[in-house]
């Protein structure tokens, strides 16, 4: 009941519109903290090739120690995701807070904080952005390994 008093009164007070709203930059966050995670990821697989080939000694990077070769990845590229995104999730919150826009939410926070803004809130959404992105591709990693 609580779900559908929300909806109703986000509809009745700002339309249909209203339930959309926060969706271009929820977009606008999600796809490039995921493609830099990715190409990041990518990245540390071939720089982590580079170092096992430089070590035959069996040292922890070598190729058949798959977990912690992609553990290292995963958490590079959860943070890398995090930390060049926050902006965006920056951006986000504020609409919600505000009711506002897209431009309007970017020129008020600039206003406000000038580009100061961009790094607001990084400490809490290393956390709460690098350890989903980066289990997500540590276990991806580890499906398609067990699958071989």
């Amino acid at each position: 009941s609580s779900t559908s008093a929300a909806i109703r009164y986000i509809y009745q007070n700002h339309g249909l519109a209203g339930l959309w709203h926060g969706t271009s930059a929820g977009i606008l966050k999600t796809v490039p903290k995921y493609c830099t995670a990715i190409v990041v990821k990518d990245y540390m697989e071939s720089y982590l090739a580079t170092i096992n080939d430089d070590r035959n000694d069996g040292h922890i990077l070598s190729k058949t120690n798959h977990l912690q070769r992609s553990a290292i990845k995963s958490a590079t590229a959860g943070v890398a995701g995090a930390v060049l995104t926050n902006p965006l999730d920056v951006i986000r919150n504020e609409m919600f807070k505000t009711n506002l826009g897209l431009m309007e939410t970017i020129k008020k926070l600039h206003r406000e904080m000038g580009s100061s803004f961009m790094t607001r809130g990084l400490g809490k959404n290393m956390v709460a952005v690098s350890i989903p992105v980066g289990c997500t591709i540590f276990f991806t990693d580890t499906l398609i390994e067990m699958t071989k």
